[in-house]
């Protein structure tokens, strides 16, 4: 739209160019600026350049253009140019060479090619496919035409120079050659225009301007025969004007943009109209210069006469095919009238069919509801006949309320001519069941063939009750039924909305079952699902109708307690669930007890919505499984300052390993026969920017919950190796080499990952696999899983030593001693600290070293803090001890002195009390 807007503008702009132009021209020759001499070279030389550019226009346009109008458009720039050459013959004779135009010359041959090669061109334009007397009557009208034309030219033109034609043969047939050209011309002018199809092949094809162009060129020409006949022609005349103008308007006509749209029917009968007319308006205007021209010169000769007979019996012969072609088209009409009356007829029973037969009512009605209208299948889809409903009020079929919304929705409606409006009310069918209708109602009361409120009625009760089960399921647990995490939530928005303008506080208990993964991994999910579904209806049996229980997934459940008005309330609830819980479970014939551990939050003054109140139940009840088994916490906000420090203290934790602030202290290890150091013991530590040292009991435990335990652990294994090879490499020779202790944590003896860590540790810093101890919980070794097995015997195989830390605080049996590769035995420092008091607590200590001893693994004492009970160790033959009375962990500078000054221990010295 645009491109074409755009393209008519430059068109009005070239259009005022060439008017113009034509302005300039026409008042340098009327007002004879220069002289005879400047005007006739002005008008020769226009006239060259005004043709010239029309042919020239002509080509370009015929590049774009469709076959069809391609050839029209060449056909046309080959007659401009034609022309511009003839005339340019005639200017080079009378304007460069300064004498008279010889007749005939070059010029003639340029001017007389162009009128058949015009001709041609318009020819070339598509015609309408007629009826057979059409065809005859559209050649009578070109004859009339034709005729009427040049009887015109005969009698102004043709017959004055056919008299006084004194020249020879070959001039006078030149001469007459001119006004027959351009009656031709004119002829096929007048034809185009009036017979010219303007909706297919000359769409485009601006033909007025076209024509308008050619007949000027054509008046032009036999105005200067005549002249020239005369002897009063001279260049520079007025008559010129004829031929610039006409060229004007072929350029103007090959540089329109085609029309948007063409109305062909509108088209179609304006040409039809213009057909009618113009033979007649050529005849009558023949006849009329026919006339006066007997009344001047008082008869008519015999060329005249016989053109005048042959253009009134073509007129009569017109008339009669006029009449054939109405006959014709009377009886094509009636028969389009059958045909198309059958169409509708065909077109009405189809409509009563579908909509009949359709599962969709159509009801008519007035503003009140009365019925007007039915259609059949009001009775298949709601059992109503159409006796039973004609001219009674539609809300006879609706209960009171449903009937009141009809009512007041055809009055809403009624006031906007052609709305469209909505409803969904529930209908009683005629057998007494309920069905949900959606009533679509347009108002045509404004249409004269309606008159009626339309209602296009279906039954949308199935629809309806899937879209209610979707969104129950949406909105509630698919196994227990219970509602979700969705629903629950916005039960406490909308509880919680009530207590800003009620007194009433909202509880949320959050329920997560102890020992249900057990229950899953031994008899299977589908015992664990009938295990929930049972909790879900106990938990339903504890609370109150007012509360509701929801299933957050997995095995958290949660309650809300809407009217919670004091702590004991909430409190009884709570213990109603858990005492519930305890009673056993019957699941495909076996008894299972479960518990569940609960955590209690009450809306405060800091909780500002739902997310915030299941955020405090759901910290207390991770406090509650902490703590023990089966009970309940409340919230307090010192658990959510804990969360927030403990978040924090991850993300610190995280960038402490990229920002180096952790480092490593080492606990030397000492023989309790010789009292020399044989090793140390590696521990992590942290330098906080702000807390300053972190206990390694906060910040370990987070590594291992928070998956940091892993980059941790590794950059322990490599900076402890390069520490303990270097020590070896710079202390004096020993007996033994000095070993190294790091502990491993249960995740990093989860993951193969680890296998991978030492070993390269190990080749980093050089040190011999036999120097690293490698240590681990007894609680490890007590799941006896073949995964962390298979990963001590790799370790193992790697030539590093693995040692079992605080051995004999575990509670199975001492049987995986056997299975595991272990080295060296721990031994806790709670049985070591007995060592100091009754000679009783030593028995423990004392069976530890004697089943190293026959197990030939290395026993070795922590926490040693005095000389009673370094004395002890050292009686019982205790390999190893560490501990405070030898040494508190301590900076690698101070080991590597202790390794070059080999200085004796305080073992060495007599044991004291102080």
């Amino acid at each position: 739209m645009n491109t074409r807007s755009k393209a008519k503008r430059q068109f009005l702009v070239e259009c005022a160019a060439m008017a113009v132009v034509a302005v300039l021209w026409l008042a340098s020759l009327i007002l004879g600026l220069g002289g005879p001499r400047a005007a006739q070279a002005i008008s020769n030389f226009g006239l060259i350049a005004a043709a010239g550019a029309a042919g020239i226009t002509c080509l370009r346009t015929a590049r774009f253009s469709s076959p069809q109008q391609e050839r029209m458009w060449r056909l046309m720039g080959a007659s401009a140019l034609s022309w511009a050459s003839g005339q340019a013959a005639w200017t080079w004779y009378e304007t460069v060479l300064g004498r008279d135009v010889p007749f005939p010359s070059l010029a003639d041959v340029g001017y007389l090619a162009a009128p058949p090669l015009a001709a041609a061109a318009l020819v070339s334009l598509p015609f309408a496919a007629q009826s057979l007397a059409g065809r005859l009557r559209q050649v009578l009208d070109g004859l009339m035409i034709a005729a009427s034309l040049l009887l015109a030219s005969w009698v102004m033109v043709l017959r004055p120079l056919f008299r006084t034609g004194s020249d020879d043969l070959l001039g006078q047939a030149i001469s007459l050659a001119y006004p027959i050209g351009d009656v031709v011309v004119g002829t096929i002018v007048l034809f185009v225009l009036a017979r010219a199809r303007m909706g297919r092949g000359t769409k485009g094809t601006p033909v007025p301007l076209l024509g308008g162009g050619l007949v000027a060129i054509a008046v032009a020409d036999s105005g200067f025969v005549y002249l020239t006949a005369s002897g009063s022609y001279s260049s520079g005349a007025l008559i010129d004007a004829g031929w610039f103008l006409g060229y004007l308007l072929v350029l103007l006509a090959a540089r329109k943009p085609e029309d948007e749209e063409v109305d062909e029917e509108e088209a179609a009968t304006s040409v039809d109209r213009m057909g009618l007319f113009l033979p007649y308006i050529a005849v009558v205007g023949s006849l009329a210069v026919s006339t006066v021209a007997q009344v001047e010169q008082g008869i008519l000769d015999y060329f005249a006469s016989w053109t005048r007979s042959f253009i009134i019996l073509a007129l009569v012969g017109r008339q009669v095919l006029s009449l054939l072609e109405n006959s014709s088209l009377a009886r094509h009409l009636e028969a389009r009238v059958v045909e198309r009356t059958a169409e509708l007829r065909d077109s009405e029973q189809r409509f009563q069919a579908l909509v009949q037969h359709s599962s969709e009512v159509v009801i008519l009605v007035d503003s009140d509801a009365k019925v007007e209208y039915v259609s059949e299948s009001m009775t298949r889809v709601f059992g109503y006949s159409e006796a039973h409903l004609l001219g009674r009020p539609l809300t006879q079929i609706l209960d009171p309320e449903p009937g009141i919304r009809l009512r007041e929705g055809l009055a809403e409606v009624s006031e906007r001519p052609y709305g469209v409006l909505e409803l969904e009310l529930p209908l009683r069918h005629r057998d007494g069941h309920h069905c949900t209708v959606q009533f679509t109602v347009t108002n045509l009361l404004d249409n004269p063939s309606v008159a009626g409120l339309v209602l296009n009625t279906r039954d949308v009760s199935e629809r309806r009750q899937l879209e209610d089960q979707l969104v129950h399921q949406a909105f509630h647990d698919s196994l227990t039924s219970l509602a979700n995490r969705a629903l629950f939530k916005d039960r406490v928005d909308h509880a919680l909305q009530r207590t800003k303008r009620q007194t009433p506080s909202v509880a949320v208990l959050f329920l997560d079952l102890d020992g249900f993964k057990e229950v899953n991994d031994s008899l299977g999910h589908a015992a664990g699902d009938r295990l929930l579904i049972q909790v879900a209806e106990r938990l339903h049996s504890c609370v109150r109708p007012s509360d509701t229980v929801a299933r957050f997934g997995g095995d958290e459940f949660a309650v809300l307690i809407e009217d919670a008005s004091d702590d004991l309330d909430v409190i009884q609830v709570a213990e109603r669930v858990l005492d519930g819980l305890r009673q056993p479970f019957d699941v495909n014939g076996r008894e299972l007890h479960v518990r569940g551990s609960m955590g209690i939050a009450r809306t405060e003054s800091d909780v500002e919505g739902a997310d915030q109140l299941l955020r405090n139940a759901d910290l207390a009840m991770y406090r509650a499984k902490a703590a023990s088994q089966g009970g309940y916490e409340r919230y307090d906000p010192e658990m959510h300052t804990e969360l927030v420090q403990r978040v924090q203290l991850e993300s610190d934790l995280r960038r402490a390993l990229e920002a180096g602030e952790l480092f490593l202290v080492y606990q030397p290890t000492f023989d309790l026969g010789s009292g020399q150091i044989v090793g140390a013991e590696a521990l992590a530590r942290w330098n906080h920017p702000a807390r300053g040292l972190v206990p390694p009991t906060e910040f370990i435990p987070l590594a291992e919950a928070s998956g940091l335990i892993r980059p941790l652990g590794a950059w322990v294994l490599r900076e402890a190796c390069r520490q303990a090879a270097e020590w070896q490499r710079t202390s004096p020779p020993r007996e033994k080499p000095l070993t190294l202790n790091i502990n491993l944590s249960g995740r990093q003896l989860q993951s193969p990952e680890v296998i991978g860590d030492v070993a390269k540790a190990l080749e980093e810093s050089g040190l011999p696999p036999s120097s690293l101890v490698l240590e681990m919980t007894e609680s490890v070794l007590m799941d006896d899983n073949e995964n962390i097995l298979d990963i001590l015997q790799r370790l193992k195989g790697l030539g590093a030593r693995l040692a079992i830390d605080d051995f004999g605080t575990g509670y199975s049996s001492l049987s995986y001693l056997h299975r595991f590769p272990v080295d060296m035995l721990k031994i806790d420092r709670s049985f070591v600290e007995r060592l100091s008091h009754a000679s009783d607590n030593a028995e423990l200590a004392r069976t530890i070293v004697r089943l190293g001893q026959s197990l030939q693994l290395v026993t070795v004492a922590e926490g040693v803090e005095d000389s009673a009970q370094f004395l002890a160790l050292r009686r019982m033959g205790c390999d190893v001890g560490q501990g405070f009375y030898f040494g508190k962990p301590m900076e690698s500078e101070e080991i590597s002195r202790l390794l070059g000054d080999d200085i004796a221990p305080p073992a060495r010295k007599p044991a004291t009390t102080g």
